[in-house]
């Protein structure tokens, strides 16, 4: 008898059930004997026991749904080695729960802060297999993370739907996109909905060019401008300030969020309307898309049968159009930012498309 623990950790995003069905079918059509125990909200499951066991039935009808039946909350990693509010050792409370209950392995989902502790529990000797989930994009060692596509499509549709009224108006137009450390989503999202202005972390801007692609594209007789910023995009100046710095100006400023003090700029400097859309958690939540359920599957697929192997330790991800197996230690701490340099950033300059700098 396989007995298989699973938990999903961080933020939801889309997919998270259709690749915790594809690891559960891959096994039950091995034909061994498989039990599942669903740790409930994340590691804090793991840590206290609040677990279920799991049959098919349970991962029946799910391929389409958003979130997770399993439910999940964020432990930061910065205090995993901290006792919790009631003085319990997490780690220990997880290594024990975890043999406890006879578990052979832990396949975990989810996003950085996630591969951090899993690496640490795969480093304690616990048997650890995971999946790539963000809508960030931003996990190193693969090139794309389930969610991702489906919050695409989303922020897509919401920049889309920002033109009929930005054009019928005359305004400029900010649609905030999720992503406080890396531009992959507000950069696809902002290509595939035709924004003149992608704003993101890692090419920090100059109001001054911003509004001078706003009055650029006044003077060819288009009177109205898209602009895509994602939700860390920063200044040049803010750029230069310490980590320390940069956060009390961030605990001060009146605005909620660089979208407002974006507009507010560009109001004062032009005079022009500016009006800021924010999509928000919409990013994360409702049906994955069929390629997310494809690729979710894909990859639930490949634990399973890592699992059926004993081939421990590792994330599944997915290079050059393939779906590889990448060791955890390499992945744990590492962030795949967006490299401004990179090709597809310069065909978006091609395209005409501004980044501020």
């Amino acid at each position: 008898m396989r007995r298989i623990g699973m938990l999903t950790s961080g933020g939801d995003c889309q997919a998270l059930n259709a690749a915790m069905r594809g690891v559960v079918k891959s096994l039950f059509t091995s034909g061994e004997a498989i039990e599942i125990y669903g740790f409930l909200d994340g590691y804090k499951g793991l840590i206290n026991c609040n677990v279920r066991m799991l049959d098919g039935r349970d991962f029946s009808g799910i391929l389409t749904k958003g979130g997770t039946i399993l439910g999940t909350s964020r432990t930061p990693f910065k205090t995993i080695t901290e006792p919790d509010e009631n003085g319990v050792d997490k780690i220990a409370a997880m290594k024990q729960n975890y043999y406890k209950l006879g578990l052979e392995c832990l396949v975990v989902l989810g996003g950085n802060g996630t591969h951090k502790t899993a690496n640490l529990l795969s480093e304690e000797g616990l048997n650890v297999i995971t999946l790539p989930k963000t809508i960030d994009n931003d996990l190193w060692g693969t090139d794309m993370t389930f969610g991702f596509q489906s919050a695409v499509n989303i922020a897509t549709d919401a920049i889309d739907c920002i033109h009929t009224t930005a054009a019928s108006h005359g305004r400029v137009f900010i649609v905030e996109v999720m992503g406080h450390k890396v531009g992959w989503l507000t950069l696809n999202a902002g290509m595939a909905g035709g924004a003149d202005i992608i704003l993101v972390p890692e090419i920090p801007y100059d109001i001054n060019k911003v509004i001078s692609k706003i009055d650029e594209r006044d003077k060819r007789g288009s009177h109205f401008t898209i602009i895509a910023v994602a939700e860390g995009a920063i200044s040049k100046e803010d750029a230069k300030l310490s980590k320390k710095d940069y956060k009390e100006k961030l605990a001060k400023s009146p605005y909620p969020s660089v979208s407002y003090e974006i507009a507010a700029a560009i109001q004062k400097k032009t005079g022009r309307e500016v009006r800021v859309t924010v999509p928000g958690h919409m990013q994360r939540g409702g049906s994955p898309c069929p390629y997310d359920r494809v690729f979710a599957s894909r990859l639930g697929a490949e634990a399973g049968r890592l699992i059926l192997e004993e081939k421990y330790g590792f994330m599944v991800g997915y290079k050059n159009r393939e779906i590889v197996k990448v060791p955890l230690k390499d992945v744990a701490g590492k962030l795949k930012s967006l490299d401004a340099n990179s090709s597809i950033v310069k065909e978006a300059k091609w395209l005409g498309i501004s980044f501020g700098d």
